[in-house]
């Protein structure tokens, strides 16, 4: 077996996503142990046997342990799930790689369910890992994955990627259930940065949707999103295919749409004319779009890739535009032919 019994799964972070995989891999017989930052969130979860703050209304099984021990965490684990958010994924690492076994001994195997892109280094969550953490088994878990659905076990589908087919299998069983079903996908690079440029697209979607202006707009808003997270992946060497998968159009439309999505409800309060720091501070979480766009805008300038709603996105949040004016220099662009099949429509 590649995984012992008497091993268990760690997990890094303490927020929906990382709570939900543990559900999911403790309702499978897995013995789990969570890993949180702050101490006093780490007692709460562990005396309530509920995450309040993240993932309220599920009760969390004895076989998910709670800590925030350092020299505890990685104990007989041989799984690890990353699922810090990018903003603070290297210092995390730092902090906890004197606590694992040498590279050498590929072990434990990473899973990183983290979306996004660190600003300054461009690094993708399991670029950063492995510069931190030297040459380990890295995998990502990414596609149309809302934490409450998935903790509710209702049906839903996801992506495994990594350039390793047979560390894709070995994934790909442990994450299935009767009501998960597990895809693979070789191309790391495309998975990881769809599920990082979907965010700043699913701000925007927020914004239309606070401002109540219409179902057309938005269709338009994630057709054309689409083309411009597919021209920054192809740009990078990512395949064209991966954005047209789960992990791309997928993840985005659920992202654009779900009413309990961290990215989208921000923008919604935008559009509603609430301020961008108090919209923030309304949001529980990380908003992975707003520490992203920051990133997209920059090597979209460095690859020469047209992004026109990720500079928008990043005009109104960083450069106090307002909203309406954004829109309308959207709107009013140079016209031009659409031909999603030619290659003219990712150039």
């Amino acid at each position: 077996m590649w995984l012992h019994m008497t091993e268990r799964i760690a997990i890094v972070g303490d927020g929906a996503m990382g709570t939900v995989c543990g559900l999911i891999l403790t309702g499978k017989g897995y013995r789990v142990r969570m890993w949180s930052y702050d101490a006093e969130q780490a007692w709460q979860i562990d005396h309530y046997r509920e995450n309040r703050r993240f993932l309220p209304g599920f009760i969390l099984p004895a076989a998910l342990e709670v800590t925030a021990d350092d020299e505890l965490i990685f104990q007989d684990v041989g799984w690890v799930v990353s699922a810090v958010p990018c903003k603070y994924l290297r210092n995390v690492w730092k902090r906890l790689a004197k606590q694992l076994p040498d590279a050498k001994q590929k072990r434990p195997c990473f899973i990183s369910v983290t979306k996004g892109i660190e600003h300054g280094t461009f690094a993708r969550p399991t670029e950063v890992m492995r510069e931190v953490l030297d040459a380990r088994p890295y995998t990502a878990l990414s596609g149309p994955n809302i934490a409450e659905e998935l903790a509710r076990k209702l049906p839903a589908t996801t992506t495994v990627a990594s350039e390793d087919e047979n560390l894709l299998q070995r994934v790909q069983q442990l994450f299935s259930t009767a009501w998960l079903r597990v895809y693979t996908n070789t191309d790391i690079m495309g998975v990881e940065l769809a599920g990082a440029t979907k965010n700043v697209i699913a701000v925007a979607a927020g914004v239309l949707d606070g401002m109540q202006v219409g179902h057309n707009i938005k269709a338009a808003l994630l057709t054309r999103g689409m083309v411009e997270i597919s021209r920054l992946g192809i740009a990078l060497g990512a395949r064209a295919e991966t954005f047209n998968g789960l992990s791309g159009m997928g993840d985005l439309i659920t992202t654009c749409y779900s009413p309990s999505g961290r990215n989208r409800t921000f923008g919604e309060s935008i559009g509603k004319g609430m301020s961008i720091r108090d919209a923030l501070e309304h949001i529980p979480g990380e908003v992975e779009g707003v520490n992203t766009v920051r990133s997209l805008v920059a090597l979209a300038r460095q690859y020469h890739v047209e992004m026109p709603i990720t500079a928008a996105v990043y005009a109104v949040i960083f450069e106090s535009k307002p909203v309406m004016e954004a829109i309308g220099e959207l709107m009013t662009r140079k016209l031009k032919a659409e031909d999603p099949l030619s290659q003219d429509a990712y150039a």
